[in-house]
């Protein structure tokens, strides 16, 4: 035994740990080089093998919805006093308000996430919405009490705006529920979709940065309203499932009604 306890290094400990120190930083240098090439091939399998509408992007840009709603508010003020809900100017005015809100808080891309600014979003659509039902409702109770006096060109035009307004409003439904709405779509947080568009289905038809906007659900909207029924996009949830058979009965009534008297008048 060495007179200092043993504490004395050999020269094959000295070797060993030399070794073991060179060792690491070889380590240290592969994995140095590796690094780029692994987040390079993370970032193309989230690019290329996962869909965009599955993962976080950008989000979408916030004009075709914002169009969409100055349309709708348009469309009501458009319509004869009558028709309209009172105040005339008053959820017109609200909904401008909250729509003019929204933009400055969020003005180029749908992608911040705020549980006030989703209240605002969904409280516009349902003032929106309050607005379009109190419309459709006197138009129906003047057809079905015959107290509507409008010739034929002006009820097509009346029923044609209160219908092109219930379009735009289920598809606001549809584009704010979906998943959680627009921002929760954008920060990918539900995997499962309320809706089956066809691009899910057959992801190699559609580009690698396809995913679901307000413009797909304002299709999904006009041809549930146009022919009662889904077509190529599916509703997988219930709630989306109650939602258009509630907007094709609306649809269906709306329509039927003004055709038929439409017609009366002419003859």
């Amino acid at each position: 035994m060495p007179p200092n306890g043993g504490n004395e290094k050999t020269p094959d400990d000295e070797e060993a740990a030399g070794l073991t120190a060179s060792l690491w930083t070889q380590l240290r240098r592969v994995e140095r080089l590796l690094d780029p090439g692994v987040k390079v091939l993370e970032g193309a399998h989230d690019r290329f093998l996962v869909p965009a509408w599955r993962r976080v992007t950008e989000g979408e840009p916030r004009w075709p919805v914002s169009i969409a709603i100055i349309a709708a508010i348009a469309m009501q003020l458009a319509l004869p006093k009558r028709l309209a809900f009172h105040p005339r100017y008053l959820l017109p005015a609200l909904e401008f308000l909250l729509l003019v809100g929204l933009v400055i808080a969020n003005p180029t891309r749908i992608n911040r996430e705020s549980a006030r600014l989703r209240s605002a979003s969904i409280m516009l659509i349902g003032v929106i919405s309050v607005a379009n039902v109190w419309s459709a409702a006197r138009l129906v109770n003047g057809l079905v009490q015959s107290h509507d006096t409008s010739t034929a060109p002006q009820l097509m035009v009346r029923g044609g705006a209160v219908w092109m307004t219930n379009v735009i409003v289920f598809a606001l439904w549809y584009w704010e529920l979906d998943r959680g709405g627009p921002v929760a779509r954008a920060m990918a947080v539900r995997p499962l979709p309320d809706f089956l568009f066809p691009q899910m289905q057959s992801p190699e038809l559609a580009p690698p940065d396809w995913e679901p906007a307000f413009v797909d659900y304002l299709y999904v909207s006009f041809t549930n309203a146009t022919a009662f029924s889904p077509t190529d996009v599916l509703p997988l949830a219930r709630w989306a499932k109650l939602t258009m058979m509630l907007q094709s009965g609306v649809s269906l009534i709306t329509v039927a009604l003004v055709i038929a008297r439409a017609v009366n008048i002419l003859k």
